[in-house]
């Protein structure tokens, strides 16, 4: 019996409006009717997921929001915080000081800020769109922007992630010098053609939902995962059935148990009443 839905959400639990389509809200909600607990994981932080918990009413149902790919874990309806690792000092501040060698754009949240160091230069084209890739993150999260000179200098404070923006083709090209440095120290993933996260060396968002769901009793072979990128690959291997979105890499198509429609298309609907009949 499945106890437990896992949702990424760009590409994913959103279509390409970044919006959840009324079919696919309709089928959690009546999963939530049913006792079944969603959990939305993301490289996203919580501002950034707080209104599709809302919209699904996450926080009257015990809902878990899974953010920075698993290093910090909440509680929607509690606001317990069941997971928080962050980055040691000394690797962050090496890591920041090793991006100044290429040409992408780290991003560290400070509170409700995004901290960046040159608010304009962050220009990205990905699928024949060009836009700022600090606006675009910004935005989307809920999130004001605050420049500094230096992030290396500027960041002594606990933080879970570093964010590195680049262009897609660029950083396929050289994110294994990226991380090269850090390889054993952090780990490092594509969420996006433009996103490369950096966290801690344990965290992954299989590990985290291992650590998180064993504290209520929810073992991973009740559970249906659904993602489309990178940093979506633990979680699939993690879950009893994990299935990758049509639109998916194919990294992740690889490792998927099974395959569903688009996020344009309801994809995660239809795999929820493949596999909990109950759900039609």
């Amino acid at each position: 019996m499945m106890k437990a839905i896992l949702l990424d959400v760009d590409g994913t639990l959103t279509n390409d409006q970044k919006e959840i389509t009324p079919e696919t809200r309709r089928v959690l909600m009546k999963a939530q009717e049913q006792g079944i607990r969603l959990v939305i994981a993301s490289g996203r932080p919580a501002k950034g997921i707080e209104k599709y918990g809302k919209l699904l009413e996450m926080d009257k149902n015990h809902g878990l929001f899974l953010c920075f790919n698993g290093a910090k874990v909440i509680d929607c309806q509690t606001g317990e915080v069941l997971v928080n690792t962050t980055m040691q000092q000394d690797l962050v501040t090496k890591t920041l000081q090793h991006l100044k060698q290429f040409d992408v754009h780290p991003i560290i949240v400070e509170n409700e800020y995004m901290v960046v160091e040159d608010v304009y230069d962050c220009m990205i084209t990905d699928k024949g769109h060009t836009f700022n890739g600090f606006q675009y993150e910004a935005r989307m999260n809920n999130y004001l922007l605050k420049e500094v000179s230096d992030l290396a200098s500027y960041v002594d404070f606990p933080i879970n992630k570093i964010l590195v923006v680049g262009q897609p083709e660029y950083l396929r090209e050289n994110y294994k010098a990226i991380s090269a440095p850090f390889e054993g120290k952090l780990s490092m993933m594509f969420s996006s053609n433009f996103f490369y996260e950096m966290t801690s060396q344990e965290i992954d968002k299989g590990a985290a939902l291992q650590s998180a769901l064993s504290k209520l009793g929810i073992e991973a072979k009740d559970c249906i995962a659904f993602g489309d990128a990178g940093n979506d690959i633990t979680m699939l291997q993690f879950a009893g059935v994990g299935v990758a979105m049509a639109n998916a890499q194919e990294e992740v198509k690889a490792i998927a148990d099974d395959m569903t429609d688009d996020n344009n298309h309801d994809g995660i609907a239809k795999a929820l009443q493949k596999y909990i009949p109950s759900l039609q």
